[in-house]
């Protein structure tokens, strides 16, 4: 991941130093890092969640680069790894009740736009919408500023 597509990550995800239950009611702490060990009370240093974004970052990578069979710009890859760090290591390639998800379907057709418009397709809860919009304009390579209600 680039080092822009790192820091528009960590604005997306903040930093949470205390462990909290996400929009789904999954323990999170640190840069949107959940797993058994996360859990009410949990409290992190610096370190520690540098040390776990670092250790995510790798497989939600993996993740993109294992699905994706066309060339990618670093936006789009960006795009693709806070995506699928939001929803999920295998969002992408089983995200559509077992099959490659929209974005990747279109995407690996070689249909780019396809794949951009796809992203709306996954702004549920209605607040996640911002982010995805802000992956969408990631992978397209254009700014977006989100508006504030």
């Amino acid at each position: 991941m680039t080092p822009q597509g790192r820091r528009l990550l960590e604005e997306r995800e903040d930093r949470k130093y205390v462990a909290y239950r996400d929009t789904r009611g999954f323990w999170t702490i640190g840069i949107g890092h959940t797993g058994p060990e996360v859990h009410e009370g949990l409290v992190w240093t610096d370190a520690q969640i540098d040390e776990a974004f670092e250790r995510d970052l790798a497989i939600f990578e993996a993740a993109v680069d294992s699905a994706v069979t066309v060339p990618l710009t670093p936006n789009q890859r960006d795009a693709l790894i806070s995506f699928s760090h939001n929803c999920g290591r295998y969002a992408l390639a089983y995200g559509d009740h077992g099959g490659p998800c929209s974005i990747l379907r279109a995407l690996n057709r070689g249909d780019y736009a396809g794949a951009a418009a796809a992203f709306n397709n996954w702004c549920n809860p209605p607040e996640i919408t911002s982010r995805r919009m802000g992956e969408k304009a990631q992978f397209l390579g254009t700014a977006f500023v989100p508006r504030i209600p």
